[in-house]
């Protein structure tokens, strides 16, 4: 079979990554189509050796599609030039994260020939959504590489920090975002332990972030944090090596309880201007009213001056929110056993008839 990955943004590659695996070792031809608007060429060539072809927009990458009449195809989101591509070929439509955002369930308005979906609550809430449309329950591909081993963590000690210590994982997402909360020094209040810090790529990548990436470089200045650099891609690693999560509305939060790892909320985000006072339907439109969704994923903090607490007494008591975290896996994530990503190539192979 040949198989393109729609690869609108960089981060979609660890979804994808075992995906391609599995397919590259029964023989099938993987392509990776990425968009130069949205990704730099820089970034994926030094860190990843992969069968890229680049494309400007998405009228290219249809045209492309088109021209390579692929067994399948799999976006990581909404795409408009389905019909045409339908007729030569099978889509698949495949979520980069687990969260509770609206946008979620809505890329699926558009069908594909196949969704496949991580866990038994979500499936349960899309099939009344779209009742007409195909789902298939397979897990989170993503995670497959922690489940087996494959994933084995940073090397603590190349990153000039010490590996006797606990490791706190702090991942902010871009929007709304903790990260302008943290203090300047923060570091420094935890010299006790590791401390990873893995922003979202859009930190790195959108003008309006630089502020967030201001925090970043004081942050590095310190001996017992490293800060994520743009090319490490994927936050699998660091998921691994750490024993702490710290978010707020990032979909890594149901990700690191799969682990059955103790989570902290962050609840002292910074909303943007075009989600505050008269704006705020804005927020409560893109992130809903599922976002009590996190409300018994783990402790959560108000402030940093609570997280300064948490974190020590989560440390402690890693058994806290067990059951929780058990729930919100099978919910939310899916099988854990390692073998989504087979049970995913299983499907495309015993459905590829060339006939879309």
């Amino acid at each position: 079979m040949k198989i393109i990955f729609d690869t609108l943004n960089i981060y979609y590659l660890p979804q994808y990554l075992p995906i391609c695996d599995v397919l590259t070792k029964k023989g099938h031809k993987c392509i990776f189509v990425c968009y130069r608007s949205k990704n730099s060429e820089k970034d994926f060539s030094q860190s990843l050796n992969l069968p890229i072809k680049w494309v400007n927009d998405t009228s290219e990458a249809r045209d492309f599609y088109v021209s390579e009449k692929a067994d399948w195809i799999f976006f990581g989101n909404a795409f408009s030039h389905l019909e045409q591509i339908h007729a030569v070929s099978k889509t698949v439509q495949l979520g980069h994260g687990v969260g509770p955002k609206p946008s979620y369930y809505h890329k699926s308005r558009t069908p594909m020939t196949v969704r496949f979906i991580e866990g038994a609550m979500r499936l349960e809430k899309i099939k009344k959504l779209y009742p007409k449309d195909n789902f298939v329950q397979v897990g989170f591909s993503k995670l497959d590489p922690l489940f087996t081993g494959a994933e084995t963590g940073l090397d603590i000690a190349k990153l000039g920090l010490d590996s006797s210590k606990q490791t706190i994982l702090y991942a902010p997402t871009f929007n709304p975002s903790s990260l302008e909360r943290f203090p300047d020094n923060w570091p420094k209040d935890f010299q006790q332990y590791n401390i990873l810090i893995k922003p979202h790529t859009f930190t790195y990548t959108k003008k309006y972030y630089k502020k967030q990436r201001q925090k970043l470089a004081k942050w590095d200045k310190f001996t017992n944090t490293y800060v994520a650099q743009p090319s490490d891609i994927s936050l699998l690693p660091f998921m691994a090596s750490a024993d702490i999560l710290l978010s707020e509305a990032s979909s890594t939060l149901f990700e690191f309880v799969a682990l059955d790892k103790p989570v902290i909320v962050c609840d002292f985000y910074k909303l943007k201007w075009s989600y505050r006072g008269i704006f705020k339907y804005r927020f409560e439109r893109r992130f809903g009213k599922d976002n009590v969704i996190y409300k018994d994923i783990g402790t959560h903090a108000q402030s940093y001056k609570a997280l300064k607490n948490a974190i020590p007494h989560e440390l402690k008591n890693p058994e806290l929110c067990r059951a929780q975290r058990k729930q919100y896996t099978a919910e939310h994530v899916g099988p854990t056993d390692g073998l989504t990503s087979e049970r995913i190539v299983d499907y495309l192979e015993k459905f590829s008839d060339p006939q879309p």
